[in-house]
């Protein structure tokens, strides 16, 4: 009788004793929490009690911790946006001074700022909080608004008081250079700064960014990314680079006017030009520019460009024993045998790549009818986006029985409704084990609207794969994003 009443929740004041033997045991009482409102009355004080001797996990994630506050404190003021977000603003302070007082240390900030009511609460709490990040180790930076003014005392702060920076990342949709004079001073401010990321949306780099002569910056830098960098109108002078002593790698990710690079061509010592993904056309500086890299190249890709095949000419000549990542998109049809051949030559290194041959059905079956034959044995990850016929698909899978591919990732970008491609992956794939996770996405119209159905929402196939210990995964979500691969890999 009396078990029957703790459960039932009529004796609170024994229930709770009970509990309290479960104060070290967290997993406990988060199933508690989900019993009833009065267990879970029960169980969050205990869960509160000292959140900081949780030993597993060491790291929070606090986009995480946001998004269920927020949560949280609808369901509580309903249609009054006032209250809401001043009730929100005060837990996060709240929480700030509880990491502060526990001597927590934020390891990576990501900022994005469109001048919203949240980015006033990071700025403010950051201000508050100086001992909390001051030893920030990796930042991420992004301003959407040009007049962001009210940002400005966040990055005089960053300058000041935040030296330990390992990781900048910059990213700016528009007017940069406003902001150019407190990044540089962010830069300049760091004494063990080892990758810097920029990225202004094709606008043009300026100069004084890559001119530190903080000695710290010019001994400590290992990793530079330029991404979506319009270089019209700046010399990328030789010392720049001659100063960077201890460089490791160079990454060039859809620039524009790359004819700037002309003058390294006179270093004496090598450019470590570790990626190279191009969005314009192939010119005279670029071929030196790339003669010039020697053998480093890792990461390639090409989109969407003319005279492709010179340079995948001069790829396959004097840049392949090293390349693992290639990534090809909406290329010309005489041009994918070259590609096959840039394949075939890099097979001992390749572990990734991405043919995105858009809506040319022509290049989609080249691709399906000759791709599974050059493959390597083993592959950490391929992504096919195309628009598939079925029986090419099969002779694709057919000829793939010699390869494993750890993550598969298939989008059919025009599917005809009685169209079926899945049945074949679960007869060469999934039942003969060729893949570790799995991703398929198609796409077709039905009385003119645009659908999507992804494999992953499908849970009685989800469940068969699994049988066969092949993970499903949503596409967007198994999908390599490649300014993302090269900040984590370098």
């Amino acid at each position: 009788m009396a078990c029957t009443k703790i459960f039932s929740g009529d004796l609170p004041e024994i229930t709770y004793e009970i509990m309290r033997y479960f104060r070290d045991d967290f997993s406990t009482l988060y199933s508690c929490i989900l019993v009833n409102r009065l267990w879970c009355r029960l169980a969050i004080p205990l869960l509160w009690e000292d959140p900081f001797s949780l030993k597993n996990p060491k790291n929070y994630h606090t986009r995480k911790v946001s998004n269920s506050i927020e949560k949280w404190v609808s369901t509580i003021f309903i249609n009054n946006t006032t209250q809401n977000l001043d009730f929100i603003k005060f837990i996060h302070k709240l929480l700030i001074k509880i990491f502060d007082e526990n001597e927590a240390t934020l390891h990576t900030l990501y900022v994005t700022y469109k001048g919203s009511y949240r980015d006033t609460i990071v700025s403010e709490l950051v201000l508050r909080s100086s001992n909390f990040i001051c030893n920030v180790r990796n930042l991420y930076l992004k301003i959407n608004k040009c007049n962001a003014t009210d940002i400005n005392p966040f990055l005089n702060f960053l300058s000041s008081n935040c030296n330990s920076i390992s990781s900048l990342d910059f990213l700016f949709s528009r007017c940069y250079q406003k902001f150019e004079k407190k990044l540089c001073n962010i830069i300049d401010s760091q004494q063990n700064l080892k990758k810097i990321s920029l990225n202004f949306n094709s606008f043009p780099l300026y100069h004084s960014l890559l001119s530190s002569k903080n000695p710290n910056f010019t001994n400590t830098l290992r990793t530079i990314i330029f991404y979506h960098i319009n270089f019209e109108n700046i010399v990328v002078a030789n010392e720049i680079f001659k100063q960077l002593s201890v460089l490791e790698s160079i990454h060039i990710l859809y620039c524009y006017s790359l004819d700037s690079f002309q003058q390294i061509t006179n270093l004496t010592d090598p450019f470590k030009l570790k990626s190279l993904f191009m969005a314009e056309s192939f010119t005279e500086s670029l071929q030196l520019l790339l003669q010039k890299s020697g053998d480093y190249l890792e990461n390639f890709g090409l989109e969407l460009l003319r005279q492709e095949q010179k340079i995948l000419e001069l790829i396959i000549k004097y840049y392949s024993k090293k390349i693992k990542f290639l990534n090809f998109c909406e290329l010309e049809d005489q041009n994918i045998y070259k590609i096959f051949q840039l394949i075939e030559k890099v097979e001992l290194s390749l572990n990734y790549l991405t043919i995105d041959t858009n809506c040319n059905v022509n290049l989609g079956s080249i691709v399906l009818q000759h791709l599974g034959q050059i493959l390597p044995s083993k592959l950490e990850y391929l992504n096919l986006i195309l628009i598939i016929k079925p029986n090419d698909f099969k002779t694709f899978l057919k000829n793939l029985q010699n390869t494993f591919i750890k993550k598969l990732l298939i989008n059919n970008i025009e599917k005809e409704e009685q169209e079926d491609i899945l049945s074949y992956i679960k007869e060469y794939i999934m039942k003969k084990k060729r893949s570790e996770y799995l991703a398929l996405l198609e796409c077709f119209t039905v009385q003119s609207y645009y659908t999507e159905v992804d494999l992953y929402s499908l849970k009685d196939e989800v469940k068969e794969f699994r049988l066969h210990n092949i993970i499903v995964q949503n596409y967007n979500d198994l999908d390599i994003e490649t300014h993302k691969f090269i900040h984590e890999m370098y």
